[in-house]
């Protein structure tokens, strides 16, 4: 009895081999995203997003979002939280997938230019994206600090090489552009 209650305690604790994949692909992509090396994070996006919105643009938005010489951000404690399991769909697998990290978000306020009437705009803007309750601003360090908790879309054709696309509410018309109606109906 003893035997089959560890066996049962062990397969559960155990993770199947999609979420091995998805979780070593997308850690791979976020420590690329971390060390700033935009290039190598875009190897991860899904090729359909950037057939969308082109390599090139992909890469310029990652640079201005993490490698921008006004924005300091350091990315702490990024974790998988939960990979559902695969769907197949027109002959690709479709997993959701939520993450989370800590981020410190800091504004080099001397190069931006009406820095008083964009720090209210950033303000509210990070707010909005991660909620009130997962966002705490600093004023002496004049930094945020921001829990965030975010989903993904993991795509892949063999359930082997997985590509991502983040999901944000402000791309939704995009979204459905590239994913199926079944996979946006749980976002």
């Amino acid at each position: 009895m003893l035997s089959l209650f560890s066996a049962l305690s062990f397969g559960q604790a155990k993770k199947v081999d999609h979420e091995v994949g998805v979780e070593k692909d997308f850690t791979h992509f976020f420590e690329n995203i971390k060390v700033k090396d935009t290039e190598k994070a875009a190897n991860f996006i899904y090729p359909k997003y950037l057939a969308a919105i082109t390599r090139e643009k992909m890469i310029t938005i990652l640079n201005l979002s993490y490698n921008n010489p006004a924005f300091t951000t350091d990315i702490q404690k990024f974790k998988v939280d939960h990979i559902e399991k695969p769907e197949l769909i027109d002959g690709e697998y479709f997993s959701i997938v939520d993450y989370s990290f800590i981020m410190k978000f800091k504004v080099d306020w001397k190069v931006i230019h009406d820095a008083e009437s964009v720090k209210q705009k950033m303000n509210e803007a990070v707010i909005s994206r991660y909620g009130k309750d997962n966002v705490t601003y600093s004023s002496n360090e004049d930094e945020y600090m921001i829990n965030a908790h975010m989903k993904a879309c993991a795509v892949s054709r063999d359930k082997k090489d997985w590509k991502f696309v983040i999901i944000e509410n402000n791309y939704k018309s995009e979204l459905a552009q590239i994913l199926p109606k079944k996979i946006l109906e749980k976002l």
